[in-house]
């Protein structure tokens, strides 16, 4: 039989228990998280993969304790800043942006909700932070940081083609650091005595024009310039670069797996892996203005084998021996 002392205290931790029994079944807290991508979704197939994975390892699982707020452009920009204001409206909680184009949109659309850039070339000279180590602002991020690869690009093209003299360079116009991009690739073919021949590509319907300019002007490899589009168009691009003879080299892998002969740079996935580290730095309450911008550490030399000897080529061993990826 229960005494008052005993019965007094069970009902006593009866009580102090009801509280916290109440606060462990509380929901956990359902993330938002919105991203903005200038290029098309089947773009994102496999970065989304990687961004998923980072997350993970936080314990963020897709459906449990985050979802997604997707908006992709399909490579018609004029739609990034309405896209990005449908991100605003949905309440997302942080806002990733890929590319030069949609950190842009983002900004414009929001000053209080956090944006993480990824892959953004420029993030200084474009204005959208006053420095990679303060930030200051609602951005902060992935940058390509591109600035001196154009040497290299141009460089493994000359080695695959000893006697290249001319390379056309594909280019949109469009892109805020095009221009720059442009310059350095300039700069990197007058120090390797080959002449450059800009085509110019705001759409994918002027993409077989612009081939037809580069066989017309006796191109003898191009570059292409970091840019959603291209990524969009990879397949069209090597197909036509195939048609064309033209060897060719990439700022992204994914370009290369597509069928373009070689890249050099950054890989978007680890990028957006990357960029899983400062959501989940956010989400516990970090600002943006406090995380510096980061840089790839890591470019990988990707090649394609059976590219190469459809184009009747034949690569140096020691080319092959320093690539970091093959493809046969």
């Amino acid at each position: 039989m229960m005494d008052r002392r005993t019965f007094i205290y069970s009902v006593t931790l009866t009580v102090l228990a009801a509280p916290l029994a109440a606060e462990a079944q509380q929901p956990e807290k359902v993330w938002r998280i919105g991203l903005l991508g200038p290029a098309a979704e089947r773009v994102y197939t496999d970065v989304l993969l990687s961004l998923r994975a980072g997350l993970r390892g936080f314990g963020y699982v897709e459906g449990k304790n985050i979802v997604f707020e997707y908006r992709f452009a399909e490579d018609k920009y004029e739609r990034l800043p309405g896209l990005a204001t449908e991100l605003v409206r949905s309440k997302a909680d942080v806002i990733l942006a890929h590319a030069t184009l949609g950190a842009r949109a983002a900004k414009r659309a929001t000053s209080t909700i956090p944006i993480v850039m990824v892959g953004v070339g420029d993030p200084v000279g474009t204005g959208f932070v006053p420095s990679l180590a303060r930030p200051g602002g609602n951005i902060t991020g992935v940058s390509n940081n591109d600035v001196g690869l154009a040497a290299k690009r141009l460089a493994l093209l000359k080695e695959v083609v000893p006697k290249l003299s001319l390379v056309a360079v594909l280019r949109n116009p469009t892109s805020p650091v095009g221009d720059l991009q442009f310059r350095e690739t300039q700069a990197a073919a007058r120090s390797l005595g080959i002449e450059i021949q800009l085509v110019d590509v705001r759409a994918p319907k002027e993409l077989g024009t612009a081939f037809a300019v580069m066989v017309k002007g006796r191109a003898g490899a191009f570059a292409v310039m970091g840019d959603p589009l291209f990524l969009s168009q990879q397949r069209q691009i090597a197909n036509l670069a195939t048609t064309s003879r033209l060897p060719s080299v990439f700022t992204r892998n994914e370009n290369v797996e597509a069928g373009g002969l070689m890249s050099y740079g950054p890989t978007l996935a680890a990028q957006f892996r990357q960029a899983a580290t400062y959501v989940d730095k956010i989400l516990k309450g970090a600002k943006p203005a406090d995380l510096p911008v980061e840089e790839p550490t890591k470019f990988d030399f990707v090649i394609n084998l059976k590219t190469a000897k459809a184009l009747g080529l034949t690569i140096p061993p020691s080319l092959l021996q320093r690539a970091d990826q093959v493809i046969e």
